[in-house]
């Protein structure tokens, strides 16, 4: 059985693209094992998800499957990545609604004039009352978990933030790991370390729950930290965003809005036994 695949990164934050546009490839109950399998960077393709592109009504739907066999609802990197692909292939045009789990996302999308692709998402308002997080509580979440003061928000997924100096002095997975499988998450969540170094820039860097490590970006995860920042009035509204994979503009506005771009980085062919 072959089976083509595109691989796609969103500043870093790289997929492996599975086109069921048509129908069908891998089908539903091996779609998690299938993430497991080929997100592998030794033994697989190599990949923080699987994008599963599907027709939705007359649109595209998205879902996303992680390394550690999980599902997410949202993944603001992965959406554009998407987005890009079903663009280039004219399934859809500017602008343009996909859907996922956590909702219909909108989006506009255009190559600039160096012949680069961008996208403009409208993710998934954010969510600052702890039950729709969800983290235990009410209110805005606000705790000490293992002698950092964290904060938290959903935007399509949980995200906690927690503000440092230096994100350098960070050991990021050993100081993550405590948060990410904190009482507090029922659900467990991502964790985003924050250096403000402007009036209106921060650096991030992001444990992702499901590929259970650090990521070079996060698109979800820079519009919590964005979001955060702007609430605690750390930042204005418009904020540049520094991930290890590069630069997001996250507004903060009636909503969120991600800017950023999805380069693909190549195509290929899998011979699977049936």
């Amino acid at each position: 059985m072959e089976i083509p695949f595109v691989k796609l990164h969103g500043n870093g934050n790289d997929f492996i693209l599975i086109d069921e546009y048509e129908g069908e490839r891998i089908p539903d109950d091996l779609k998690a094992h299938f993430a497991a399998l080929y997100c592998d960077r030794k033994f697989g393709i190599g990949g923080d998800g699987v994008l599963f592109l599907l027709k939705s009504g007359d649109g595209i739907r998205m879902r996303l499957l992680q390394p550690d066999e999980s599902e997410a609802e949202m993944c603001g990197n992965g959406i554009r990545c998407l987005a890009k692909y079903a663009f280039d292939k004219g399934y859809v045009k500017s602008p343009c609604t996909i859907q996922t789990l956590a909702g219909p996302v909108n989006l506009k999308m255009e190559y600039d004039e160096d012949g680069d692709f961008m996208a403009e998402v409208e993710m998934v308002p954010p969510v600052y009352d702890s039950p729709g997080i969800p983290a235990k509580g009410k209110g805005d979440f606000h705790e000490i978990i293992n002698g950092y003061e964290v904060f938290a928000v959903n935007t399509g997924v949980p995200h906690a933030v927690v503000f440092v100096r230096d994100l350098e002095m960070v050991d990021i997975v050993k100081a993550a790991l405590p948060i990410r499988h904190s009482q507090f998450f029922p659900s467990g969540v991502n964790v985003n370390f924050v250096a403000v170094t402007g009036e209106n820039t921060i650096k991030i860097r992001t444990f992702e729950r499901g590929v259970e490590g650090e990521t070079l970006s996060c698109g979800t995860g820079a519009t919590a930290s964005a979001a955060i920042s702007h609430r605690l009035s750390k930042t204005g509204h418009i904020v540049e965003v520094e991930t290890l994979g590069g630069p997001l503009t996250i507004t903060i506005n009636n909503g969120a809005f991600m800017k950023g771009p999805a380069e693909t980085v190549f195509s290929g062919t899998l011979s699977l036994e049936e």
